[in-house]
């Protein structure tokens, strides 16, 4: 059995959304076993065989939109050729799921208070840092005010130890919005002299303040430590990665 998570968030019945995790696929070891990336090496035919199985979890008709993620901050709107660049990308059409592939970055579901709009994000700290929320809301219509944000499951701050450039690009990003860093964005690592332990999570959540989105949901998990659950590329290096995913339901005919 193939285990999802689906958000606890307000959306409308309108809206699906979930995360897939690693268990209950057609993967071999270090791709074990429900593996949804064509690109880190894993047979062509597993990863086929568990999109197929993923497929089945959507309603009919609807049909998934793959991208090119390469941690920028480029915005594709959906339908779009499959494997376009972009890290980001939005749709008001019924019937396509928005996917994201991750194994330790931040995947960030949106939708409109009213299900009319939703976007998926696939957030390294790279392209937080960039603006790749930003980027993604000045792309689409509407008010930050009216989406509702989920933050799927990430690398947790006890796992993710990172150099002081990192924290800088975060310090600098944060004073140019005239917004203040939380303290506990960045807490010395106790290991490693001038590193820190960065909260992805926290990251994620106040550029989304930051940018006027209010309503925010998720988070908490660890890609690192939770093991049985979830790939991890810095615990593992070679490994398979997640989906998450959100689409619109396409209107059921009754004739």
């Amino acid at each position: 059995m193939v285990a999802i998570i689906s958000p606890e968030w307000p959306a409308p019945s309108g809206v699906l959304a979930f995360t897939t995790t690693r268990t209950g696929g057609y993967s071999t070891e270090p791709y074990k076993s429900f593996n949804l990336a064509q690109h880190v090496g894993d047979d062509a035919e597993a990863v086929t065989s568990n999109r197929d199985t993923m497929a089945q979890w959507l309603p009919g008709g609807v049909s998934v939109q793959w991208l090119n993620q390469v941690h920028g901050v480029a915005v594709a709107r959906a339908p779009a050729p499959q494997g376009v660049t972009a890290d980001a990308v939005w749709t008001d059409q019924p019937g396509v799921a928005l996917a994201v592939l991750t194994a330790d970055c931040l995947p960030i579901l949106f939708c409109t208070r009213d299900g009319h709009h939703i976007a998926a994000i696939h957030a390294g700290w790279r392209g937080l840092a960039a603006g790749v929320i930003e980027a993604t809301l000045h792309s689409m219509p509407g008010s930050p005010e009216d989406l509702l944000a989920w933050l799927g499951p990430a690398i947790g701050p006890q796992a993710f130890e990172v150099g002081p450039e990192v924290r800088r690009a975060f310090v600098d990003a944060a004073l140019y919005a005239a917004s203040e860093l939380p303290d506990y964005a960045f807490l010395p690592s106790p290991t490693r002299a001038g590193h820190y332990l960065a909260d992805i999570y926290a990251l994620g959540r106040h550029r989304l303040q930051s940018a006027g989105v209010a309503h925010i949901y998720g988070g908490g998990h660890c890609t690192v430590t939770e093991r049985e659950s979830f790939f991890s590329y810095r615990r593992d290096g070679e490994t398979g990665r997640m989906a998450s995913l959100i689409c619109i339901k396409p209107v059921q005919s009754h004739s």
